[in-house]
C-alpha cells in the first residue's frame, strides 16, 4: 500500500507539502491541514506501515529500510515545488528521505522543515528500552493521544508500534559524510519542549548549503497541535517569515 495519503486531492497543485508524523503517529495527524492552506497547495501525509489502514503490514524497524521506500514513492510523483515537514521522529525520516531524493537528482524540493527534534548525533548510542521506559517516554511528551496508555487494550494495540518506532530512532545514525542539502532548512520547536531547546534546533543549520531559518512557538513537544494553522502556513510561505 502507498505511503502517501491525500486528505484533499488537488488536480494541478502549485505546491506540495509532504508531512512526516512522529513516533507512533499516523497520516491522520495532518488530516485538517489542507483546510489551513490555499486550495492550490496539496497536502500529502506519510503513512508508515503497521498503523491506520496499513495495520496488517509489517512494521519497519530501521531508517535504512524506511526512508528509501518513501523517497522512491516521492520520486514517482509529478515534480512540483515541494516542502517536506517532519515532526519529532518524522523530522529525521524527512531528512533522510530528502538526502535520497537529492542524490537521485531531484531539484523540486525547496525546503525541509524539521519540527520538535534536534540534529541527530552520529555517535549517539541509546540503550534498549523496556516497555515501561517507552510508555514513560511517550507520556512525558504529552500529545493528542497520551490518554491511550491508561487503557489496557489500547496499550497492547499501540505498544508494538511505539517499540518499533523508538527502536528505529534509537538505532538511527546520521552519516558523518552526508552531503549538505541543496534545499533550505527551517527548524521549528516549542519553547518548553523537554527533548530539544530552541538553541539545540539551531544545529540543523549545519546540514544545508541553502538558507536556514528557525522559529520558536509557545508550547511543549506537541506545540504544533494548537499552532497547526500557523505552522502549516509558515512551512509553505515563500519567505519563511509568515506569521498567521
Amino acid at each position: 500500500m502507498s505511503y502517501l495519503v491525500r486528505h484533499r486531492p488537488v488536480e494541478d497543485p502549485a505546491l506540495r507539502l509532504v508531512c512526516f508524523p512522529h513516533a507512533g503517529g499516523g497520516a491522520s495527524f495532518f488530516r485538517d491541514w489542507p483546510g489551513y492552506l490555499d486550495p492550490s497547495v496539496e497536502v500529502v501525509a506519510v503513512r508508515y506501515p503497521g498503523r491506520e489502514t496499513r495495520m496488517g503490514e509489517a512494521l519497519i524497524p530501521t531508517m535504512d529500510a524506511l526512508s528509501p521506500q518513501i523517497a522512491a514513492e516521492l520520486l514517482a510523483e509529478t515534480p512540483v515545488p515541494t516542502v517536506l515537514l517532519g515532526h519529532s521522529m518524522g523530522a529525521a525520516v524527512a531528512y533522510e528521505s530528502l538526502l535520497r531524493l537529492e542524490a537521485a537528482g531531484a531539484e523540486h524540493v525547496t525546503r525541509l522543515c524539521v519540527s520538535g527534534r534536534g540534529l541527530p548525533v552520529p555517535a549517539a548510542v541509546v540503550p534498549p528500552r523496556t516497555d515501561e521506559d517507552l510508555i514513560a517516554a511517550v507520556t512525558s511528551l504529552g500529545g493528542p493521544h497520551a490518554a491511550i496508555w491508561q487503557n489496557a487494550e489500547l496499550r497492547e494495540l499501540f505498544l508494538p508500534v511505539i517499540r518499533n518506532d523508538f527502536r528505529l530512532i534509537d538505532t538511527y545514525r546520521r552519516r558523518e559524510d552526508a552531503p549538505p542539502l541543496r534545499a533550505d532548512v527551517m527548524a521549528l520547536t516549542g519553547d518548553r519542549d523537554p527533548r530539544v531547546t530552541p538553541l539545540g534546533a539551531q544545529a540543523w543549520s549545519t546540514v544545508t548549503a541553502g538558507a536556514f531559518t528557525s522559529h520558536v512557538f509557545e508550547g511543549d513537544h506537541f506545540y504544533l497541535v494548537p499552532h497547526a494553522e500557523r505552522v502549516a502556513r509558515l512551512a509553505v510561505d515563500r519567505t519563511g517569515r509568515h506569521d498567521a
